[in-house]
């Protein structure tokens, strides 16, 4: 459904809950606790991606709520998914000095698609609760693609690693301003995390400390 509608749609009609299907709201109190209740992390691997703490299980009202916010054009639920971001981040413990948060850029055509930059929009509304809370945090979307990418949804671990290899570069207009600066990538799903290393290997190449990744789900294998 094309994101304007979707939006007008919610404007219109009573909200239903993206996760369990009640009426009243985009997203129930009882799913946003159940989605931010119980945030857990995978280790940093050596070469690989940083440490990633993801807020919820991709599984249920997390992985319904997830899919309507980016496929199906409901952007109502961008501050749900944002304050999960937010409870992954005090699960990991946020850097001391400024930090940059940093979204995974989607494939162009992904973005054509859905007609909104799904992760960027996190990232921002993250980011501004942080300044809201006393934490020097801004959002840079400083990532972006060097060559084609598949979206990787559908895809097998050996293709994700494959269709992201080298694919991430920094804008050359934030390249110099990346030099000693903490980043914190943002995703909304991670799996494999062939994505978040590709994204930590441009930034790390451009000069910056990359420490964490947050993500609002991932499958607990995988974490």
């Amino acid at each position: 459904m094309p994101t304007f509608l979707s939006h007008l749609l919610d404007l219109i009609l009573p909200p239903r809950c993206a996760g369990c299907g009640r009426t009243g709201a985009v997203l129930c109190a009882a799913c946003l606790g159940a989605m931010r209740a119980r945030p857990f992390a995978r280790p940093p691997a050596p070469g690989g991606p940083p440490e990633c703490w993801a807020a919820a299980v991709y599984e249920g009202a997390a992985r319904r709520a997830i899919l309507a916010y980016k496929e199906r054009g409901r952007t109502a639920l961008r501050p749900a998914l944002a304050a999960c971001l937010l409870a992954a981040i005090r699960a990991a413990g946020p850097p001391a000095a400024p930090f940059l948060l940093v979204p995974v850029p989607s494939a162009r055509g992904a973005l054509r698609r859905r007609g909104h930059d799904p992760v960027a929009g996190l990232a921002a509304l993250a980011a501004r609760g942080l300044r809201g809370r006393g934490r020097a945090a801004a959002c840079a979307p400083v990532l972006g693609h060097r060559r084609r990418v598949r979206d990787q949804a559908g895809l097998s671990a050996p293709e994700r690693a494959r269709n992201v290899a080298g694919a991430f570069q920094v804008a050359p207009a934030a390249a110099g301003r990346l030099r000693g600066r903490t980043a914190v990538l943002v995703d909304d799903v991670a799996t494999t995390g062939a994505t978040l290393a590709e994204a930590a290997a441009a930034l790390r190449a451009a000069g910056a400390e990359v420490p964490l990744a947050v993500v609002v789900a991932a499958p607990r294998r995988h974490l």
